[in-house]
């Protein structure tokens, strides 16, 4: 047997001897964790080093704004080539570090409004992109290969020996800072006050090397606040469809909503068409959301008895601390929301049902095309056929039964994965194409995939205005593909139908109208909505819920 051999000379903390070094360094700026605002921009060129690994706490409404606005003004001569490891890039400075050469690679999921800049700065070499994730898989990466060397974070308060409390908007900060301060990193955080005590420790002092008070409170941003007077009648039509042709015969007790007024006009027609039809108790009782205030009536009619929440939302505070059955809330009345947990629950859940700007003659869809990479965010971990799931459910035995082409004899369940989406976008651009934009994406950016956010395998459903294909009960690509153009409209893919086998697939149930499942079309009217404005939600409320001062007419 041959002898192990030791090396004497090597080091097996050379990790925590980087960051003694790196806070020695920051501690001839400070004394103690608390640090003034005028001194971060020094702060941060004491602890960063060229090509260093940083996350920038970028969710989708809580920013860490302040100290991405720092590192955008940090001399490049001193810090550069980072590599940026960050869910979401919504705001300026998050791009200003590209312009400037301050960072140089990107890991990410979600680039909402700034997607189409970022398009620009991949072109021009200026981003090299390690890959769009989904959130779970960032998080998940954040502990093993793209574990941050440094981490920006943000949270509503801090004591003077570093804990803090994130309030209501927790998001990604757990994620975040375990995989940092585990790995011997170093941990920032900005705060909007320090305080003598916290109401609730969410993050411990020893996870946390630096404090710094915002000059103003971090950014966040009312994302899923939907107007009810936005809605409109076919949407109206497309909610009926989606409760009697999929929620109801499907009993889905167990879902996931994304956001947009497609969905809003679901929430809204829960207490009045559900209702009318028999399915309180029988339907959307457990949701992984967000707190939109959508869901109101459907929470004080009984509907919805659980929200699991990503993060929160503006003006739904007092109204969420009255609602403690309902909502995951702390002793101090604010919700500890949690973006990993809720993709895990959303993943796990029975059915997801979303929208998208494409949609391709096999199902796949995606929200990146052409100029812009918008990402995709969590949409593809709820979007998919949860694979790992063991416990059963009636819709989730009921769609494996209804799968076709299976060439197994052993029995699964199915995940229910619905695209919910009108025929046409804005300014008359066609839902359905022949082939997606990502394709010529994956050649524009020198991207190794096409990004596609939710694979054609894995969608159950679509749903528009002309009906429901039930796309997991084709037998082929043949009748797939002709199921998605039966449903596609006045569309170039939707004219390009073969009549006959749509009417076949029309017999067979693959593919329903309104009036196959006994909904008058001429009843989807915004009568059925529970509340028409925003004023009414409050009313729903009891006057619980204080919507942003953009969202009021009154």
């Amino acid at each position: 047997m041959t002898p192990i051999q030791h090396d004497p000379q090597r080091r097996w903390d050379t990790l925590a001897q980087d960051r003694n070094a790196r806070l020695a360094r920051a501690g001839e700026l400070v004394a103690g964790k608390v640090v003034g605002a005028a001194d971060a921009i020094a702060l941060l060129e004491a602890v960063l080093q060229p090509h260093d690994r940083v996350c920038i706490e970028g969710n989708n409404q809580k920013h860490a704004d302040f100290l991405s606005a720092c590192l955008a003004k940090v001399d490049p001569a001193r810090v550069h080539g980072l590599h940026i490891v960050q869910s979401n890039l919504a705001l300026a400075s998050h791009l200003d570090v590209f312009e400037r050469g301050i960072a140089a690679k990107l890991d990410f999921c979600y680039s909402g409004e700034q997607g189409v800049r970022m398009g620009r700065l991949i072109k021009e070499g200026r981003i090299q992109v390690g890959a769009i994730h989904t959130y779970l898989e960032l998080y998940s990466r954040y502990f093993v290969d793209l574990t941050p060397r440094v981490a920006f974070v943000a949270a509503q308060s801090a004591d003077a020996q570093g804990n803090l409390y994130t309030g209501p908007n927790t998001e990604d900060t757990p994620a975040v800072v375990e995989g940092t301060a585990f790995k011997s990193g170093i941990v920032i955080a900005q705060v909007n006050e320090i305080v003598e005590r916290v109401p609730r420790v969410d993050v411990p002092a020893d996870w946390v090397s630096f404090v710094v008070k915002s000059p103003k409170p971090h950014y966040i941003e009312p994302i899923f606040t939907r107007d009810p007077a936005q809605i409109s009648e076919i949407q109206v039509l497309m909610a009926m469809m989606v409760i009697k042709g999929l929620y109801a015969p499907y009993q889905v007790k167990r879902l996931n909503h994304g956001i947009g007024f497609d969905t809003a006009a679901i929430e809204l027609i829960l207490p009045t068409y559900a209702e009318s039809l028999g399915l309180k108790d029988q339907i959307c009782e457990y949701m992984s959301v967000n707190p939109c205030p959508t869901l109101i009536p459907a929470i004080e009619a009984g509907f919805i008895k659980g929200i699991h929440c990503a993060g929160s939302e503006l003006g739904m505070e007092r109204y969420i601390e009255q609602r403690s059955d309902v909502f995951f809330t702390g002793p101090d009345g604010s919700m500890r929301s949690n973006r990993a947990f809720c993709q895990l629950a959303g993943h796990y859940a029975d059915l997801f049902i979303g929208s998208t700007l494409q949609i391709d003659l096999e199902g796949n869809s995606s929200t990146a095309t052409l100029n812009r990479i918008a990402g995709f965010g969590g949409a593809p971990n709820f979007g998919c056929e949860s694979r790992g799931r063991r416990h059963s459910s009636p819709p989730w035995l009921r769609a494996g039964a209804e799968s076709a082409g299976s060439p197994s004899s052993m029995p699964r369940g199915r995940k229910l994965v619905v695209q919910l989406v009108e025929t046409f976008r804005d300014k008359m651009q066609p839902t359905f194409v022949e082939r997606l934009d990502a394709w010529q994406l994956k050649e524009d950016f020198g991207l190794d995939l096409p990004p596609v956010m939710v694979y054609g395998d894995d969608l159950t459903h679509i749903v528009t205005e002309e009906g429901i294909a039930h796309l997991h009960r084709c037998a082929t690509l043949r009748e797939r593909e002709q199921a998605i153009r039966g449903v596609a409209g006045y569309t170039p893919v939707g004219l390009a139908r073969d009549r006959r086998e749509v009417d076949n697939l029309r017999d067979k149930g693959i593919v329903q109208r309104p009036e196959d499942l006994g909904i008058d079309a001429r009843l989807a009217t915004r009568d059925l909505l529970a509340a028409k404005s925003i004023k009414e939600l409050v009313r729903w409320s009891g006057g619980l819920y204080d919507p942003p001062k953009r969202f009021r007419n009154w």
